[in-house]
């Protein structure tokens, strides 16, 4: 990954600027990363702590970054100055990558130097929110395939290469089986999935003399795309002849491709002949602008399809084109006395929550399932029984005798030292399935989910009210 230290917004440079001249830059202040309820998000599956972690080290200015920033004339010479030796001495506290979280929930935290704060909100935001985005994504298409293996195909459709590379990443922990993109493969150590284009077909005489020898070539790895001329007339039975002739060999087949038409009617055509034909086994594999909608469809309509190749509409996250994740003051200190702050609005979705926090996850005992989630001040005591109480309903509670807790915030970064391990990516994907199949379907449906609980300490709903209470009456004192 490229040092990525200049790919910010002007605006945190000028606040720096004045942070510095202004005598704040050393204010420890605390940032909160989150998203807010969004269109098709209900949840979302978190990614791309580990890129974030390795922007983070990678924090600093070259001579050529110095030269260009004096050459725009907006800076003062001690900034300058200042980013020759610029490095993260901070704490960030995250989520585990593959971890479900939800809306107003604090996914990453920052603890540090204003000014060192206030320079890492743009690449963050930039860098968890689109693989977070992506993973989500994934999730909702992997959960509607409803146990069929799903395959991401989308880099020829991404919007850049670092979203097509670091998207097939995301797409991995959301729950996909592999990714035909090469170069991801290689960097996150997978093993690339693939057949052969229409092209292919197009370049021999006639579309059996291209199965045969895509199969002379690729005796044990032989899945056709069958619908380049007419899928059940001409592509599924020329394959069955050459699947005869690779069983005949010694060599069994791996399957078909459908790539248009009306994949429900086609697959269950295509199955009753493979079928027939004596390869029950062979798998079908299916392509063409597939998404959650049109798999929950495919369903419905008892489709013969073992495997999913998702492209466009994964990697350009059609339908929610962006997480909406923010970027969020909520303590600064000022004359060394730590201060909450709040972002006040008219709407009430975007009042933030103040001060230093952490994120609990109940579990029933009984069950394991989760229950709610807990916002609390950092240091807060979580007590049994445990009384949760809605954010903003307070006349809404439910006492917990027995429960299992768990802090999601994680220490990633202690005085601007990295102190966690990154897993693998399998890991990562391996603990998002686990910790999704400890929801109730209720909070997973794709339309009209039940909306899971994320409540407020008492402590935090205390101060929020407080400071509250203190801005209305100095607006109502102007």
């Amino acid at each position: 990954m490229r040092n990525l230290t200049m790919m910010t917004d002007l605006y945190q440079l000028t606040m720096m600027n004045g942070y510095l001249v202004s005598g704040a830059a050393d204010n420890t202040a605390v940032f909160d990363v989150f998203f807010r309820h969004k269109g098709q998000i209900n949840y979302a599956v978190s990614a791309g702590l580990e890129q974030a972690i390795e922007y983070i080290n990678d924090l600093r200015f070259d001579a050529a970054d110095i030269e260009y920033l004096q050459a725009l004339h907006l800076f003062d010479e001690r900034f300058i100055d200042y980013l020759r030796n610029f490095r993260f001495t901070g704490d960030i506290y995250a989520v585990r990558e593959g971890e479900i979280v939800f809306p107003g929930e604090p996914i990453l935290t920052v603890k540090a130097p204003l000014i060192e704060a206030q320079l890492i909100e743009t690449a963050l935001l930039n860098i968890i929110s689109h693989q977070t985005l992506i993973a989500t994504k994934a999730s909702r298409i992997v959960r509607a395939a409803d146990g069929k293996k799903v395959v991401e195909f989308g880099l020829r459709r991404a919007q850049g290469p670092d979203a097509g590379i670091y998207g097939s990443r995301a797409s991995i922990i959301g729950g996909c089986n592999g990714t035909s993109n090469v170069l991801a493969s290689q960097m996150f150590s997978l093993d690339p999935k693939g057949t052969h284009s229409h092209s292919w077909v197009m370049s021999f005489p006639t579309e059996l003399e291209a199965f045969e020898k895509f199969a002379e070539i690729y005796p044990d790895n032989c899945l056709l795309l069958v619908d380049t001329y007419d899928t059940l007339r001409s592509g599924v039975p020329n394959a069955i002849k050459v699947f005869d002739k690779l069983r005949a060999a010694g060599h069994e087949p791996v399957g078909i491709r459908l790539d248009s038409g009306d994949l429900a009617y086609l697959s269950k055509k295509a199955r009753k002949m493979l079928d027939a034909a004596g390869y029950p086994n062979a798998v079908i594999f299916a392509t063409n602008d597939i998404d959650e909608e049109l798999l929950d469809a495919l369903n419905v309509q008892g489709a013969k399809i073992d495997v999913y190749g998702v492209g466009t509409k994964l990697i350009t996250s059609d339908g929610m084109p962006s997480l909406g994740a923010v970027y969020k003051l909520a303590e600064i200190t000022r004359n060394g006395k730590a201060e909450p702050t709040m972002k006040f609005s008219d709407s009430s979705e975007k009042i933030t929550n103040p001060g230093y926090k952490t994120l609990y996850r109940i579990y029933s005992a009984d069950t394991g399932k989760a229950f709610a989630d807990l916002i609390a001040l950092r240091g807060e005591k979580i007590d049994k029984p445990l009384t949760l109480t809605h954010e903003t309903d307070r006349w809404k509670t439910t006492t917990l005798e027995d429960y299992e807790i768990k802090e999601l915030l994680v220490p990633i970064f202690l005085n601007g030292k990295q102190v966690y391990e990154c897993p693998t990516l399998e890991a990562c994907a391996q603990y998002s399935r686990d910790e999704l199949d400890r929801f109730w379907e209720e909070y997973k449906r794709l339309r009209y989910p039940h909306i899971y609980k994320v409540d407020l300490s008492d402590r935090l709903y205390r101060l929020k009210q407080k400071l509250l209470k203190e801005r209305t009456e100095y607006c109502n004192g102007l």
